[in-house]
């Protein structure tokens, strides 16, 4: 046995793990996707966590700004840096809530809903282009298997 041998014998490097393959596959499918949809929304002037906010906005009108923290796991203070950006282009607007005036509500302006359904459109044409090779059964198992992968993720944050 040569020195080489002994020692990776003792290690266990990450891309020895029989999951460690998936991993990357998945990271570097995020990380492209991100990047090309990034290419993708540049003409309507905004970027992937932009977008982020905006479809929630529009599936979830009139959530708060922790809600809307919480659901896209980040932090108030990235909140508080996207937020007035959208707000000062017209496209977001922040109401006091009726019952708690110390609670903001958000929600689209009608602007920000004609650009969301416009980068929606782009987001959903670069998903089935990206997919269109991969049965609806396999789309599902890997969904399935991101969200284990979360589930797991936030229980142990939260612990």
């Amino acid at each position: 046995m040569n020195k080489k041998q002994v020692t990776t014998e003792h290690h266990h490097f990450p891309w020895d793990h029989p999951r460690f393959r998936s991993w990357v596959a998945v990271a570097r499918a995020c990380q492209l996707m991100q990047q090309t949809l990034t290419r993708e929304l540049v003409h309507l002037d905004i970027k992937p966590p932009h977008l982020d906010i905006l479809i929630n906005l529009y599936r979830f009108e009139g959530i708060t700004q922790q809600e809307l923290a919480r659901k896209l796991l980040v932090g108030r203070s990235n909140m508080s840096m996207l937020l007035p950006q959208l707000e000062k282009r017209g496209l977001i607007e922040r109401r006091g809530d009726e019952r708690d005036k110390r609670v903001l509500r958000l929600s689209l302006t009608p602007a920000g809903r004609t650009l969301t359904e416009d980068a929606m459109e782009i987001q959903t044409a670069l998903i089935e282009k990206s997919l269109t090779g991969s049965p609806i059964e396999d789309c599902m198992t890997v969904a399935q298997s991101m969200e284990r992968i979360i589930a797991v993720l936030l229980k142990e944050d939260a612990d």
